[in-house]
């Protein structure tokens, strides 16, 4: 019997086992993006719910700190979107997503008494791809990407292309800042 030893940096090498099951990418995609925000979540200290219909937003992510002056416990919503379309680590400062009308129009408001914030995840279109695991980590592929869109013009017909800024990664310092700037009377 031969047991698989890590890689260097600990993370195992990939092994071919039993079949995948027959869920929907799309439906894939969304629970691995669900994933990646509560992870982020978790490392930022913040709680998660998750509105009931969501009519239109997936999450809300609350946040406390001594240092917030609007009230002790900040939220915004969060709307996931995940894509294989786009190559990992988009080149230029920007890169393109696609929105229904109506979802940019809820994104897009403003004023709010809660901000909104879209987050992209870009996965590989392989699903063996998404993720591997070792000793010391759990390696999520490929990245997210957050952008606030309040005040965004809907553009074209039925859907409109936003741009999404390759800066900006949603991670728990991400969103540690987010919500700082939130909880002192801010915009994300």
């Amino acid at each position: 019997m031969v047991i698989a030893q890590p890689e260097r940096g600990g993370l195992l090498p990939e092994r071919t086992g039993a079949p995948r099951g027959s869920l929907a990418a799309t439906a894939c995609m969304e629970t691995l993006q669900v994933g990646h925000l509560h992870a982020v979540a978790a490392a930022a200290g913040c709680s998660l719910s998750q509105p009931f219909p969501d009519n239109g937003i997936d999450w809300h992510v609350s946040h406390s700190a001594p240092g917030h002056t609007v009230d002790d416990e900040v939220t915004i919503k969060v709307q996931l979107k995940a894509t294989y379309q786009l190559a990992p680590n988009p080149p230029g400062r920007f890169f393109s997503f696609t929105l229904d009308n109506a979802h940019l129009t809820k994104l897009a408001r403003t004023p709010v008494s809660v901000h909104k914030i879209l987050v992209v995840m870009i996965v590989p279109r392989a699903r063996e791809q998404w993720l591997r695991a070792g000793h010391d980590r759990l390696e999520l592929r490929h990245c997210c990407y957050w952008v606030n869109l309040a005040g965004h013009p809907v553009t074209g017909r039925r859907r409109t292309t936003v741009r999404v800024p390759t800066a900006r990664i949603f991670d728990d310092r991400a969103l540690c800042e987010i919500m700082t700037r939130v909880g002192t009377g801010g915009r994300p």
